[in-house]
């Protein structure tokens, strides 16, 4: 099997609501980093009892930069949401226990916010779906490691 080049491709969609409130940390060179969990439901029917079944999974994401500051501007627990990243793992040191450990998140390219945002006057504007984005091309200097 050595000479079997596979295609990387590393893509996540996803569609849920959020559990919590989004939480801003800034990295010591000023890049805002924001983190939240989004709750994915599937629904199945068992195959003994005939009865829907709904499983849900709770998803970490990271988003970077401009988006990372109006994700926190206009998402709250909550909030429906779809997500359009890549998973990416990375490790910490647990500061309690000492020990390593390992995460693998959803690092957002894309968040589109489902939810209709409020006017100026408290009005509804449109159902339409607003969105941050995350530049295209992100330095690997600015991920910094916060344990959460």
């Amino acid at each position: 099997m050595g000479g079997v080049r596979l295609p990387e491709q590393n893509q996540v969609l996803l569609t849920g609501r959020l559990t919590r409130d989004p939480e801003v940390f800034f990295t010591p060179q000023g890049t805002a980093k924001c983190w939240f969990s989004v709750a994915v439901n599937q629904s199945y029917k068992d195959k003994t009892t005939g009865d829907w079944k709904e499983v849900v999974s709770y998803v970490p994401i990271v988003v970077w930069r401009q988006a990372a500051e109006r994700c926190k501007e206009k998402l709250r627990k909550g909030s429906p949401v779809h997500i359009e990243g890549r998973l990416r793992s990375r490790e910490f040191e647990d500061k309690k226990s000492g020990q390593k450990r390992a995460v693998l998140e959803v690092e957002a390219r894309k968040v589109q916010f489902l939810a209709p945002s409020e006017g100026a006057e408290g009005q509804t504007r449109g159902a339409q779906a607003k969105s941050a984005e995350a530049p295209a091309a992100e330095a690997e200097a600015d991920l910094e490691e916060f344990p959460f």
